[in-house]
């Protein structure tokens, strides 16, 4: 339960929100109580969920789902109105039609939460990977121009150096850990943008929010983080707490929660 004075901020790719749904995500919700929520991969319509997790007590929520069926999309569960939401923005339809994105303004920040491309197996995604992931960037910068404080959250499918998975010489050439991917995070960085997570953790190991399905794999912690909080710089004096929830179920992400203290 977030304190008075502060914000609980949690980005969630839940894998299916309604496989999630079965797996106990509206207990956990009730106990976590995020003040703002993120999720990625929800892969459903609205009228396809869980009438509790369309709409829990306490939240108001948006969903930008993909025109494919069953693919990507995003959510935002809030328990403030925000004093607007986009669904997509980013101005391309090749960007905005597989659900992507959501941003919310509160007034002292922009909230992003994003689902960010894989390169696929055969990397041929990889350029509309890198495409998004600029477009994001631009949109975002645009509105540090204009003086607003910037939060993005979610699955951005990198893992930036090799501390951040357990096996980084194995997957040079896999999408997630190509040079090109890990680029971008560091010409991201290079604007100004702060990975709060490993910037309070500059040289622990293990510590991963996504895990592979295979047996065994996520009790041993052969993991990747890919999904992340990025903040404009001028928030930094705000944060009181950045961590990973791994004990938390229900998808082959965890939960990763940013503190904010109120401005």
């Amino acid at each position: 339960m977030s304190q008075s004075n502060t914000l609980s901020l949690i980005s969630w790719n839940v894998n299916g929100l309604r496989a999630c749904t079965r797996k106990g995500f509206l207990d956990w919700l009730k106990q976590a109580q995020p003040d703002i929520m993120g999720l990625q991969e929800v892969r459903a319509l609205p009228e396809q969920m869980d009438p509790e997790a369309r709409q829990p007590q306490g939240y108001t929520t948006w969903f930008h789902a993909a025109e494919k069926k069953g693919y990507s999309g995003v959510g935002l569960y809030s328990k403030t109105e925000p004093d607007s939401v986009i669904l997509g923005g980013l101005g391309e339809e090749r960007f905005n039609s597989e659900g992507r994105l959501i941003i919310a303004d509160y007034g002292d920040f922009l909230f992003y939460t994003g689902y960010f491309p894989n390169g696929g197996n055969t990397l041929s995604r990889v350029p509309y990977k890198l495409a998004f992931s600029e477009a994001v960037l631009q949109h975002a910068e645009e509105q540090r121009r204009q003086g607003k404080s910037i939060i993005i959250c979610g699955d951005i499918n990198t893992a930036h150096e090799e501390i951040d998975l357990a096996n980084p010489k194995t997957n040079k050439k896999n999408t997630g850990f190509l040079p090109e991917e890990r680029e971008w995070v560091s010409r991201f960085l290079d604007h100004g943008y702060v990975d709060i997570f490993r910037e309070r953790h500059p040289e622990e190991k293990g510590h991963y929010t996504w895990w592979s399905n295979r047996p065994g794999v996520r009790q041993r912690n052969v993991g990747w983080r890919i999904d992340y909080f990025f903040i404009s710089p001028e928030l930094r004096d705000r944060v009181v707490d950045i961590k990973h929830h791994p004990d938390v179920m229900g998808s082959d992400h965890c939960p990763i929660e940013l503190v904010l203290r109120k401005d």
